[in-house]
């Protein structure tokens, strides 16, 4: 081997290399510049949908801990003797004035729930129906769990694209299957912290 073929072949291996990271660094480029676009109140769900403790949140199972996440968008149960932990990914409220915040607890259970939209709802959009009962057209899905704030639920719903999504108007929504799931195992009393 020469001088010159090695000097022949650090230039390719140079060249391509110098190509490679132009191409990178316009990649990264343009990728930051997308990035830069976007609503800078959206949170990617990807990373923080991920396995919590219950500790930071509860200072006790009893009855059963439901921790909802809205900002990651996840629902978390732990059951009372901690044999069971579920994680569920959820649609919450649309804005932040529907939503709330802070502790709660399961009140009722209704296994295929009716619905009424409430009267700041009505306001909102009069064309809607006063009324729909059990069905595939009610918005609360096959199960609601109520909570002691008044017009908040944890529901079902059968519009599978609301979930991961700012959809509710101050719900928190989960698949039908997830809520049938998390419905046999949550009893009247379970605490609710909304965070």
């Amino acid at each position: 081997m020469s001088k010159s073929d090695l000097t022949r072949r650090g230039f390719v291996a140079t060249s391509v290399a110098a190509l490679g990271t132009g191409a990178l660094a316009q990649e990264t480029s343009n990728s930051t510049e997308i990035e830069s676009e976007l609503d800078t109140g959206v949170t990617r769900n990807i990373a923080s949908f991920r396995s919590l403790d219950w500790r930071p949140y509860f200072t006790t199972l009893a009855g059963g801990a439901i921790l909802c996440d809205l900002d990651s968008r996840a629902l978390h149960y732990w059951s009372e003797d901690e044999s069971i932990y579920k994680l569920y990914p959820t649609s919450v409220p649309l804005t932040e004035d529907l939503t709330r915040r802070g502790k709660t607890e399961v009140i009722r259970k209704v296994e295929g729930p009716s619905w009424r939209p409430t009267p700041s709802m009505r306001e909102r959009n009069p064309e809607w129906p006063e009324f729909i009962g059990p069905g595939p057209d009610n918005p609360l899905g096959t199960h609601a769990l109520y909570l002691s704030w008044q017009y908040y639920r944890i529901h079902g719903t059968h519009d599978t694209r609301k979930i991961g999504r700012r959809s509710s108007n101050g719900c928190i929504g989960l698949y039908n299957e997830h809520i049938q799931e998390l419905y046999a195992k949550v009893t009247v009393g379970t605490q609710v912290l909304l965070i």
